[in-house]
């Protein structure tokens, strides 16, 4: 397993990639939070942002497809929100019955629906794009400038850059399993479901072991090294006036998208 698995960075010379990583984090958080505060049923300020996130896209040199078509997996998480078409009071607008119990649908209810699901997949979108075009290690340094608490920043750096030690422990757990566990052609090996769910909890057991001397052996190797706390990056994260006019214009656009989602 290659670290290079878990990096969704596409590296183009385009004019998103170039702006400072502090601008990018900073435009996504706020594009988001711009999203959850639109009124239900903003259908133009949604259109609005939809068209931003084409022009970010574009700017990008990903495609116009590229975010559209990676968010559709996030779609059925916002699912969860499926409650509020039978517990938002409004005119009912069909029944049906589940087991022992009756639901309505309200058109209240259907209509936040539809906007939650809509306000999760602008957000997503905008999120897959935010990680396509700024490498992980610069977006760290990102919270770090924007005062995000150091042992937040560390802790999310270190998790990422680990993430693929844990994935080569996974596979030799599960590689030492099969070879243990021999059976004739046409059958299956192992047991019945309690003896797997045995299996499984000690295969867990064993990769917490595992990863935590690991772990205490990377911490020594890094304070042998100089580590003090901090991460350190080759890049100097200074903004320009373009880094300043991109900011402008995207806060610009996003106070128009709330003006135009409350006429």
């Amino acid at each position: 397993m290659h670290f290079d698995a878990f990096d969704r960075y596409h590296d183009h010379d385009s004019f998103i990639h170039r702006l400072d990583p502090r601008v990018k984090a900073v435009v996504t958080v706020v594009f988001i939070v711009s999203n959850a505060l639109l009124p239900d049923g903003a259908w133009f300020a949604f259109g609005f942002a939809w068209l931003f996130l084409l022009f970010c896209n574009l700017f990008s040199k990903l495609g116009y497809t590229y975010t559209l078509k990676r968010s559709i997996i996030a779609l059925p998480f916002a699912l969860i929100a499926i409650t509020v078409l039978f517990s938002i009071p409004g005119n009912p607008i069909s029944t049906f019955r589940f087991l022992m119990w009756d639901f309505t649908i309200t058109d209240a209810g259907l209509l936040r629906f539809i906007s939650i699901l809509i306000r999760s997949w602008l957000s997503v979108q905008m999120a897959i794009l935010l990680v396509a075009v700024t490498r992980f290690p610069d977006l760290v340094h990102a919270f770090e400038h924007l005062r995000v608490p150091a042992i937040l920043t560390t802790i999310i750096a270190f998790l990422y850059r680990y993430l693929f030690v844990l994935t080569d422990e996974v596979f030799r757990l599960l590689r030492a399993r099969e070879s243990r566990s021999a059976a004739a052609p046409g059958s299956r090996s192992g047991g019945g479901v309690m003896w797997r769910a045995k299996i499984a909890g000690n295969m867990a057991g064993q990769l917490f072991l595992r990863s935590y001397e690991r772990s205490d052996r990377i911490y020594n190797a890094m304070l042998a090294r100089g580590y003090a706390g901090h991460l350190y990056t080759l890049n100097p994260h200074e903004m320009k006036s373009a880094d300043y006019y991109a900011t402008a214009f995207a806060i610009a656009v996003i106070f128009l998208m709330q003006v135009i989602g409350r006429f």
